[in-house]
């Protein structure tokens, strides 16, 4: 019974290469370029007024289309081409005018895959830029903005800094100032030395200047700390990005500062565009406030205190977003409605403390904050183009009377599902430190054009070719399963890869390429091995089994240690090199299946339990 595999190997042997062959067929079904409508809303849909009106003016452009389809969520059309798929986008943008704050129309690709394999979890494998292409994303910081809030902050230190009773500065007015400062005004000027003297003590590194002609000074901060300011807003917002696309699943993603207040994002091998211009475009947080008091929401004036929303809500934040360190839905268990269970810092949970502890009976309000695009038709030399314009929604979305003092853990109830899952989303990522909008959006192509999938495909294809020539020429009949096992093993990395929404770039294929090389390394081994026992007088049997049980050692020790070379490649690496990684890791996992386990399997069907003389090696 030497060389005779048992009934439970074969099965393993037979079963692991039919599901790398379902799961890598997804691959022989390439997808359809397409346009994506979907709703800016989180919880709509696209109405049939706005699809009817899509479809007719592709129609009227003399763009072909197909399989157009609405569902509840968005709406898809394909078409044949690139080059329609980009026409197609711009004629929808311009028909969905006047639903341009509703909808998203995004590039999109329209998987083909059938249904039978898609039941079965089979999807194709994603590429990367530098291969299919993907999705450019140009964001713009709003720097400015950063320096505001921080001139509105250091007003209030001043402010309460001036009304502390150790203190006691009268002081007529403060204002932020057209510069980098406040505007102070004293109502004489034993105020005014004695708010120079303070300020310096408190805060050295402000520049305070006097006024002429006036009782009083300005306040500025340097240009040293303006550039830090706005630089921690740009890379807390590149950390933020960085966390939200990792939540949306894109694989070696690009986020980079560009210039001064700009970040470029690129997402090769994206699957939905619309739902990643949603979470990357949109700049959601909140802000905790106190509902004013009975007289203020009886007034209809001092607009400078209070806000309106449905309820009128002091101006002075309690706390913002920044503060959550960890944000999931649950479902309330009384009403059974979704909410947002939220966890602040040690900072937050202080102010939120102070804030309630001395308002036990009042009302807090929850304002939710958006940045939103709207689309406008300008023209310009005759030409008619699209410009995306920022603007700001701010909504009431819980307003509950505070029961007793809160601390770093609460609840915000009041959103629809869809609401709450995104709004966990975003501040779970990381709240931005500046509002943020898409300043440009494009579809990259190929870096190096088809030209790259043409060579790709064309090295494996001579890299492949070869080392089957050789290993028929050289060990015959076991080269030949040598090259069975070879086929089955590429097959295997496909198929993990389509499996785990790996993204193919060109360094993957070249660690593919070196992968086809180090698969028959290990069958190398193994037959040079046998033809060893062979030469020292064994018996083809058990030259056969010796040759096998002998080298599995060798094969393990080097294969392990590029291994490891290949997992320190991708925890270090960025971009290519990780693309690299990934293809040369899974490869040598599937190598030392197909050229043991495989290998042996063929041989043993050909030679296992017969009696034999000579090898055909």
């Amino acid at each position: 019974m030497i060389n005779r595999y048992p009934l439970w190997k074969k099965l393993i042997v037979c079963s692991v290469v039919c599901l790398g062959v379902i799961y890598a067929a997804p691959n022989l079904y390439p997808p359809d370029y397409a346009v994506q409508i979907s709703s800016r809303d989180a919880d709509g849909s696209v109405s049939d007024k706005a699809f009817l009106a899509a479809t007719a003016r592709l129609k009227l452009e003399n763009i072909e289309f197909f399989g157009a389809e609405n569902n509840a969520s968005s709406a898809l059309i394909r078409v044949k081409s690139d080059e329609d798929q980009l026409k197609a986008r711009d004629f929808i943008q311009f028909a969905l005018l006047e639903f341009a704050e509703d909808y998203v129309v995004a590039l999109n690709s329209a998987p083909n895959t059938p249904e039978w394999l898609s039941n079965l979890g089979a999807v194709p494998m994603k590429y990367g830029l530098d291969l299919r292409g993907g999705v450019h994303f140009l964001m713009e910081v709003d720097t400015p903005a950063v320096i505001s809030e921080r001139l509105k902050a250091m007003e209030q230190e001043v402010k309460q800094l001036f009304r502390d009773p150790e203190n006691r500065i009268r002081y007529s007015s403060i204002s932020i100032s057209e510069g980098t400062g406040l505007r102070i005004i004293f109502d004489n000027k034993d105020a005014d030395l004695a708010a120079r003297a303070l300020l310096r003590e408190k805060f050295p590194s402000y520049v305070i200047k006097g006024i002429p002609g006036a009782t009083g000074m300005t306040v500025e901060v340097d240009a040293a700390q303006i550039r830090e300011i706005e630089d921690f807003a740009v890379e807390q917002n590149v950390v933020a990005i960085r966390n939200r696309v990792n939540e949306l699943g894109v694989a070696e993603p690009l986020v980079q500062r560009l210039g001064r207040n700009r970040i470029v994002v690129d997402l090769p091998g994206v699957q939905d565009t619309a739902r990643a211009k949603n979470i990357l475009g949109k700049v959601a947080t909140l802000e905790f406030r106190m509902e004013a008091n009975s007289e203020a929401r009886s007034a209809s004036t001092d607009a400078f205190n209070y806000e309106g929303f449905d309820s009128r809500l002091e101006k002075k934040v309690i706390l913002r977003g920044d503060r959550v360190l960890d944000a999931q839905v649950g479902f309330d268990p009384e009403t059974n409605q979704p909410q947002v269970n939220i966890r602040l810092d040690g900072g937050g949970g202080e102010l939120m403390h102070r804030a309630t502890r001395y308002n036990i009976g009042r009302r807090m309000g929850v304002v939710f904050i958006e940045t939103k695009l709207k689309d406008r038709l300008v023209t310009e030399e005759g030409v008619e183009r699209l410009v995306s314009e920022p603007y700001v929604i701010k909504r009431l979305i819980s307003l509950a009377t505070v029961q007793s003092a809160l601390g770093v853990n609460f609840r915000i109830t009041g959103l629809k599902a869809g609401e709450a899952r995104e709004l966990a989303l975003l501040l779970r990522a990381g709240a931005l430190a500046a509002d943020m909008f898409i300043a440009e959006e494009r579809t990259v192509g190929a870096s190096l054009g088809e030209q790259n999938i043409e060579l790709g495909a064309f090295s494996v294809m001579v890299g492949l070719g070869l080392v089957v020539l050789f290993m028929l020429l050289r060990y015959k009949v076991f080269g030949f399963a040598a090259n069975l096992a070879l086929g089955a093993n590429l097959v295997l990395i496909v198929a993990v890869m389509s499996s785990l929404s790996a993204t193919l770039t060109l360094p993957g294929i070249a660690g593919i390429v070196l992968t086809v090389g180090m698969a028959v390394d290990a069958n190398v081994l193994i037959f040079s091995r046998i033809k060893e026992e062979l030469a020292n007088g064994l018996s083809p049997q058990q030259a056969i089994h010796a040759g096998f049980e002998r080298a599995f050692v060798t094969i393990l020790d080097a294969n392990l240690t590029t291994l490891i070379v290949a997992i320190i490649l991708y925890s270090i690496g960025t971009g290519p090199v990780k693309g690299f990684a990934v293809t040369l890791s899974i490869g040598i996992i599937t190598s030392m299946f197909t050229a043991i386990m495989g290998t042996r399997f063929v041989i043993n069907l050909v030679y296992g339990g017969k009696t034999i003389k000579r090898l055909a090696i």
